[in-house]
């Protein structure tokens, strides 16, 4: 790639499009500087100066490449009878012009940019050639052609194209974090990244496939293509724990969006903090549908009439509420109410009213109620009547209490299952660490109990223009009606692979993910089936425990047929922790800049976390700090999604036995590397292995 002809007109070229980038910024600073100097005014004035604030600070965050490359290809058209010698774009990361307007750089998502990415050797779409730049920051190091027409390469008549830029690519050392594709994105990508906003997309992707970054550049596609009305819904990226957003994090502001919101399910909740999950049995059962009625039934059972008549005194008299007027009070509260919270005033002004009907005073009911409003004797009956409550203390009641159980299980759940539920009450709700399990039940309490009266914002449930769904066939019942609760309007991207489905209630097929889903529109279904990431060797081993985790689905088709192959290592039990240190020091020295991950079986993370710290290595946790290290111990229920260098995978068999989806965990493990994968095992491999 590096003697190419024309290496040193494009390298001018370039330099000419960042002098027009910084020509862009200084405008652009010019004006923050000038909203900043111009203070007062009117209310509309400073409305416009916050407006014109806001959206420089996007625009100024837009072009702030970092060590990122601005363009990465050019397309040159055919001739034409209305342009003869044909015409030239350059592609990149954001669109900039000259001083004079012209063109630039033609940002990736236009639709101009869409033959960089489509055209092939069968469709070249207008194309005479396609060049591809492997650049280092603002230094163009490379440049690798595809002419269409006669001189198409045999490459270009498949569905590979810029493979010398994209093995490149790939080749890569890894940083700890996920890095996006811009440069490379491959045709079946392309139209998946393009294809309409509307209703739900499922995306099918083996391991190394880029299922994740292509989700990622669709969200910031839609968001450059509809961006009215999708800068004003919002876009949600969901990731399925907090390892894998910091792994992604950096993928939508290199791509000119920061707007974008990413999270994890706990985030979506309002004042609650979650960590780690229950038992599998406990997981299943708090995921399954029945839970919606088990928290209905829950609200309903702290809506409670009185035992005996409510007496206030008043002057020389008693105001008196009855059970039976309570009773009634309550069932009208029903009907008014759509949700919980918000009934708690219709109780009030009922019960005030019928304690003020009791009255022989002339005074008006708003005297009365001014009166006695803050009798402790009214407070404690509202409290029992019709409590407001949070998701937190509602859950913390509920889970606290073997008789609440009872009366909110029984009939919805067999009598083997709510008992499961029960745990230790807390005497502070607010403070309470939930487990991730409980957090679709929260979410089900607050759709139920609606926000607090005093509290209206702060228990708002946002929903989102478009939502994209990472892992997504790991998701129970519970948590897709989450999903379809913060949908405005329908429109999905569902990203995953029954294959690597490891969670307590995995999906055997798309169909039952989507019976949870917005159904407005006929769901659209797309395959993700090239493997980029996997070397061939390593993806031949791999596809054995296929035969087991997925005997259905066939496994991606690696470009990378040539590699290092899989090393597997018997050693006895108490050589074990010796037999990592050295590997690891081994690849240390092999693998030069790039990462390696230990994967172990969970029970074995705190042991081999001994190991290397006995043995003075630097090394890291996943769930301490990410990839930040070059050398992680990742626990295997926290590898979904990453991908590194060289890959130790300890204890294969413990890993089957261990996990609720033993064969699909190990399928997922041995699917993580780029480069290198050494397994090592005490005692008997898994017997799919040894074929």
């Amino acid at each position: 790639m590096a003697n190419h002809p024309e290496l040193e007109l494009e390298q001018a070229y370039i330099d000419n499009a960042y002098l027009c980038l910084e020509r862009a910024r200084a405008i652009a600073e010019a004006m923050r500087e000038g909203v900043v100097d111009g203070q007062g005014g009117t209310f509309q004035n400073r409305y416009e100066r916050d407006v014109v604030w806001e959206r420089v600070g996007v625009r100024l965050h837009q072009l702030e490449l970092g060590e990122r490359s601005l363009i990465f290809g050019r397309v040159d058209t055919e001739p034409t009878e209305e342009d003869p010698e044909g015409e030239s774009f350059h592609i990149g990361r954001i669109a900039v012009s000259d001083d004079k307007s012209n063109s630039i750089v033609v940002d990736w998502r236009a639709p101009l940019a869409e033959t960089f990415y489509r055209a092939t050797g069968l469709d070249p779409m207008g194309l005479r050639r396609r060049r591809h730049f492997a650049s280092r920051g603002q230094t163009l190091l490379g440049i690798d052609d595809e002419l269409f027409g006669s001189a198409t390469a045999a490459l270009d008549q498949g569905q590979v194209q810029g493979h010398g830029a994209l093995i490149a690519a790939l080749e890569e050392s890894r940083s700890g974090k996920l890095s996006d594709i811009v440069g490379t994105i491959q045709t079946e990508q392309d139209r998946i990244i393009r294809s309409p906003l509307q209703g739900v997309l499922v995306v099918q992707g083996g391991p190394g496939t880029g299922k994740t970054v292509v989700a990622l550049h669709r969200a910031a596609y839609l968001l450059y293509s509809q961006r009215f009305p999708l800068e004003g819904q919002g876009v949600l990226v969901l990731g399925p724990n907090r390892v894998f957003l910091s792994y992604i994090e950096q993928v939508l502001p290199s791509l000119g969006e920061a707007g974008i919101q990413i999270a994890v399910l706990a985030d979506l909740v309002p004042a609650i903090r979650s960590s780690g999950h229950d038992l599998t049995e406990v997981g299943r059962v708090k995921g399954d549908s029945r839970m919606i009625n088990v928290i209905r039934r829950a609200v309903r059972d702290r809506q409670h009439p009185l035992r005996e008549s409510l007496r206030i005194p008043y002057g020389l008299q008693f105001l008196v509420l009855t059970p039976e007027d309570s009773v009634d009070i309550i069932e009208q509260a029903r009907r008014r109410s759509r949700t919980h919270n918000a009934g708690r005033r219709h109780v009030e002004q009922l019960v005030f009213e019928r304690l003020a009907s009791t009255s022989r005073s002339e005074e008006t009911l708003e005297a009365i109620r001014e009166r006695i409003r803050r009798d402790p004797a009214v407070i404690e009956a509202l409290e029992r009547m019709w409590p407001v409550l949070t998701p937190a203390e509602l859950l913390n009641d509920l889970f606290g209490s073997r008789g609440l159980l009872r009366s909110a299980g029984s009939g919805r759940l067999k009598d083997s299952e709510w008992p499961l539920l029960f745990r230790d009450r807390s005497h502070v709700p607010n403070e309470v660490v939930f487990p991730a399990d409980d957090v679709p039940l929260l979410d089900e309490a607050l759709e139920l109990l609606g926000p607090r009266p005093k509290h209206l914002e702060a228990d708002a449930v946002r929903t989102f223009g478009h939502i994209v769904v990472d892992e997504a066939q790991d998701l129970s019942p519970m948590e897709l009606r989450m999903l379809d609760r913060r949908s405005l309007n329908g429109s999905m991207t569902i990203v995953g692979d029954i294959a690597q489905a490891t969670g307590a209630w995995p999906h055997e097929s798309w169909e039952s993910v989507l019976e949870y889903l917005p159904d407005r529109r006929p769901p659209r279904r797309a395959d993700l089936t090239i493997g980029y990431r996997v070397p061939g060797p390593i993806m031949e081993l791999a596809a054995k425990m296929l035969v087991l985790a997925a005997p259905g689905i066939a496994p991606p088709q690696s470009i990378r047929h040539t590699g290092e192959p899989p090393l597997i290592l018997g050693v006895a039990s108490s050589e074990l922790e010796a037999e990592v240190v050295e590997r690891v020091r081994y690849e240390l020295k092999t693998i030069g800049s790039g990462n390696i991950g230990v994967i172990v079986p969970e029970s074995m993370a705190e042991q081999i976390d001994a190991a290397l710290t006995r043995a003075g290595i630097d090394y890291g946790r996943a769930t301490r700090q990410g990839l930040e290290k070059q050398v992680t111990v990742v626990p295997v229920n926290l590898v979904k999604g990453l991908e590194l260098d060289s890959v130790l995978v300890v204890e294969p068999k413990r890993v089957l036995n261990e996990q609720i989806r033993g064969a699909q965990s190990l399928y997922v493990a041995l699917t993580r590397s780029t480069k290198r994968l050494t397994v090592i095992h005490t005692g008997q491999l898994p017997e799919v292995l040894l074929n």
